[in-house]
């Protein structure tokens, strides 16, 4: 049937990755985890029509998802961030290589995460969104959160899932050098990678 025909699809493409992701959320763990997201986002802002804000190029998928599932009138743009490079190594500077097209003075933000560890792209980010452009406001919604790797004050408004300090996460838009992007999950990249900022 299809639906099996679907199943023995995932189920292979999934194999080609076990030697280096273990699954850490599923699909539906996911997709619940963004349903309940869109839903808190469209009560604790309606009214204010924002502005969601993707940051490339980890957060796309979420961005797509999330965006489907919160029913207030919104739009959204994309904004851009070099921080890594290529490798293990971070590059230990934030630049921002794309802005928003939309003018976001006195609109309402939701800047969109794949993960925050340290903190140091999303806090370059909104102070420099804060200062250039006055927004009426800026809040933060992340698919994940390591708290425990923080160097700076920054919490995210919403945010879907934790995961240890010393887990490296890929899937679901986020990658290890570009690598592990199309994944429908979440997964536990396995050996030594790089923290993510």
């Amino acid at each position: 049937t299809q639906s099996t025909w679907g199943s023995e699809i995932s189920f292979l493409f999934m194999r080609d990755w076990d030697d280096d992701v273990t699954v850490l959320f599923s699909e539906q763990q996911i997709a619940d985890r963004v349903k309940l997201l869109g839903e808190q986002i469209s009560r604790d802002l309606k009214g204010k029509n924002p502005i969601l804000v993707c940051v490339l190029n980890g957060a796309y998928m979420f961005a797509a998802d999330l965006s489907r599932q919160v029913t207030i009138p919104h739009r959204i743009d994309f904004v851009q961030c070099s921080s890594y490079g290529s490798g293990t190594t971070s590059a230990g500077q934030v630049n921002i290589l794309k802005e928003m097209r939309f003018d976001a003075h006195n609109e309402h933000l939701i800047f969109i995460e794949d993960i925050i560890d340290t903190g140091l792209t999303l806090h370059t980010l909104i102070e420099h969104y804060k200062a250039k452009h006055q927004p009426a406001s800026i809040s933060l919604v992340a698919l994940i959160d390591k708290p425990g790797r923080r160097q700076v004050s920054l919490q995210p408004s919403w945010q879907a899932l934790q995961v240890g300090n010393d887990d490296f996460v890929v899937g679901y838009g986020m990658d290890f050098d570009e690598k592990y992007r199309s994944l429908p999950y979440v997964g536990l990249m396995k050996g030594n990678a790089p923290v993510h900022e």
